[in-house]
């Protein structure tokens, strides 16, 4: 919120130092295993992170992130448990403390963290911040009337969010569908298959027997050797994927492992280009969750791109392999691509599909919030460093129809999502209009254009000198 002075603010209000009406107490370490389950609500920088049997405050009290997510502001209107990340506020000296909440929600606190590591908020720093104060009277027709409009407000969002949820439940039941053939039904029975999945995965065996073939021959010239007999025969055919506890396929489709029908993870190509070309660079931020696509804007050097960089092709997936990325659908198809490859994170799977068709499906099949539940059971590393394993994304079994109906069933599944990709994105610009109304009403509130004044309420003056007196009765408590 854009700093009040004197001169901007009403006639009966004033401008004040934030440590001349406030204490920022220091909340009080309550380990997990030390709390014992009840009726008081403990609080950490996020929010609620757990419940006590006993209380550190006597009632409302507000909550500033000390540490971690440094000037957070929560309100509890019950006694609760802050913990030692935290400040509290639980002597509002004479204010409302909802007046108070919503102001500290406007300062902007988190900015004054100075710290290199861990976010940290200093309460001497936060003092100093300055603070329209409201006559008292007025205080409280101000949050009656923000509790009025964002009441409705928080009606609006929460029919929103309903909206969005039942879109995600539309588009899992409408891939689903298509995985197990259903949106396709009725076209299969008027247009017979003429060829079948077996034998697209036929086509797509030989062609990785014959790319293997040809990397063979490749490496015996590289070394002037001549292919020794019977060298053909160190091919290793690919597995079978498993199969058991899987919806039953409609016929003329097969499930095969993923490997065989994309290559995981290729190695590098080796560019013979300049190292000041510039090529481009995906870092991990810059791929959306659920399948929202990728920006490929940025472009480096290729002597900055350092050794262990993921590289991809136009049209290769690229997956998060990480959690929680890879678990909120980090997940994209690379467009075109001015350079011949790209590079990215290190912590990307890299998916290289035969077709077009396949790396469109392949990468519906990969977003499906069933598929990313599923890998759960294999992530493999530490707590913080888990990883989804090459050998699970492997041996996923992918449900593979014949070539023509491929075709069909992805513009069915273009064609339903698109409307609700449409309504998705309104519902993402409401969301965000609320958001900014909700900024709106907050800064005109602490402006002094939320609600009429009155002439007879007691200043802010009168209201400030009384808590100063207050405190100098009363010593601080000790830091």
């Amino acid at each position: 919120m854009k700093e009040t002075t004197a001169e901007t603010l009403p006639r009966n209000w004033i401008t004040a130092r934030l440590g001349e009406v406030l204490e920022f107490n220091y909340g009080r370490g309550l380990p997990s295993a030390s709390r014992i389950r009840g009726p008081f609500a403990v609080y950490g920088s996020n929010g609620v992170v757990g419940e006590h049997s006993s209380a550190l405050t006597p009632g409302s009290t507000i909550i500033v992130g000390r540490k971690g997510s440094a000037g957070e502001v929560h309100f509890c209107k019950f006694p609760c448990w802050p913990i030692d990340t935290t400040y509290f506020i639980s002597d509002f000296r004479g204010c409302d403390p909802l007046y108070l909440f919503y102001l500290l929600g406007t300062l902007r606190l988190k900015k004054l963290d100075t710290s290199t590591a861990v976010p940290g908020l200093n309460r001497d720093r936060a003092y100093e911040c300055l603070m329209p104060l409201a006559p008292l009277a007025e205080q409280r027709r101000i949050v009656a009337k923000i509790e009025e409009l964002f009441s409705d407000l928080d009606a609006g969002v929460a029919a929103l969010e309903r909206v969005k949820a039942n879109l995600k439940r539309y588009r899992a039941a409408v891939l689903k569908a298509a995985v197990e053939g259903k949106l396709t039904a009725e076209w299969r029975k008027k247009n017979p298959a003429t060829e079948t999945g077996e034998q697209l995965l036929t086509r797509i065996l030989a062609e990785r027997r014959k790319k293997w073939e040809e990397g063979q021959l490749k490496k015996f010239a590289e070394k002037g050797k001549v292919p020794p007999s019977g060298w053909k025969g160190k091919y290793l055919e690919p597995e079978s994927p498993e199969v058991a506890g899987l919806a039953e396929l409609p016929a003329g489709w097969l499930f095969a492992r993923l490997d065989v029908i994309a290559e995981i993870n290729p190695a590098n190509d080796p560019l013979s280009v300049a190292p000041d070309t510039r090529v481009h660079f995906v870092p991990m931020r810059d791929v959306a969750e659920d399948f929202g696509g990728v920006d490929t804007s940025r472009m480096r050097p290729l002597v900055e791109v350092r050794r262990g960089y993921t590289q991809f092709r136009s049209g290769d997936i690229i997956s998060a392999k990480i959690t929680p990325c890879m678990e909120n659908g980090k997940l994209a198809i690379v467009p075109g691509l001015k350079s011949p490859v790209g590079y990215g994170s290190t912590e990307f799977h890299v998916i290289r599909p035969p077709t077009v068709s396949l790396g469109r499906w392949i990468a519906r099949i990969l977003s499906q919030e069933s598929v990313r539940r599923n890998a759960r059971g294999s992530f493999k590393g530490t707590a913080g460093q888990l990883r989804v394993p090459t050998s699970w994304l492997a041996a996923l079994p992918i449900p593979t129809p014949p070539a023509g109906e491929l075709a069909i069933v992805l513009l069915e599944i273009e064609r339903r999502l698109s409307v609700a990709d449409a309504v998705a994105a309104q519902v993402d610009r409401s969301l965000k209009r609320a958001a900014r109304l909700r900024q709106s009403i907050l800064k005109r509130a602490f402006e002094g254009k939320l609600v009429a004044q009155n002439p007879a309420d007691e200043p802010a003056s009168v209201l400030l000198e009384r808590i100063k007196a207050q405190r100098a009765a009363v010593p601080e408590r000790p830091a």
